[in-house]
């Protein structure tokens, strides 16, 4: 039996799922976690970030194996954080999502940016984000909504 903190509750996945299924898919069709998307399965493209004790990881190469002992956030948790809380206020006001399909992984990388550079410049935004793809192209809405959320948390 595996157990793994996910949003600061403990969870226990069946004995039958293979220790070396990776996160998304325990999260995803177990945990019934939906928040986190299944987008390239290669982690390229950002869509199945969550954070691993605080840091942005890609949870569609991570086996949930590799999880224990060890604090899991998703989408579904992040809003509980201050951080995450302004970034997805942000996130609406600045209008970001279009197809919403990136949205999650897009907001998990950009909490974990804040959480460790409280007021980031372009080029901190730029390392933070590389690698989370948006087929629709907001990258300037997105920017705009990390510098606002960054704003408030002075």
């Amino acid at each position: 039996m595996i157990q793994i903190s996910v949003n600061g509750q403990m969870r226990t996945i069946a004995d039958d799922v293979d220790p070396q299924t990776p996160l998304l898919w325990v999260l995803r069709d177990h945990l019934n976690l939906v928040g986190t998307k299944y987008g390239c399965g290669v982690a390229q493209c950002g869509a199945c970030t969550v954070h691993i004790d605080g840091k942005a990881v890609r949870s569609c190469q991570l086996t949930v194996a590799n999880v224990g002992g060890k604090a899991v956030t998703t989408i579904e948790g992040i809003g509980a954080t201050p951080v995450g809380a302004r970034l997805q206020e942000a996130w609406v006001d600045a209008n970001v999502p279009q197809c919403g399909y990136c949205q999650t992984g897009q907001i998990m990388s950009a909490a974990a940016l804040l959480s460790k550079t409280p007021a980031p410049d372009d080029s901190d935004i730029d390392a933070a984000m590389a690698g989370n793809i948006c087929r629709c192209g907001t990258y300037i809405r997105i920017r705009r909504a990390i510098k606002n959320a960054a704003a408030k948390s002075v």
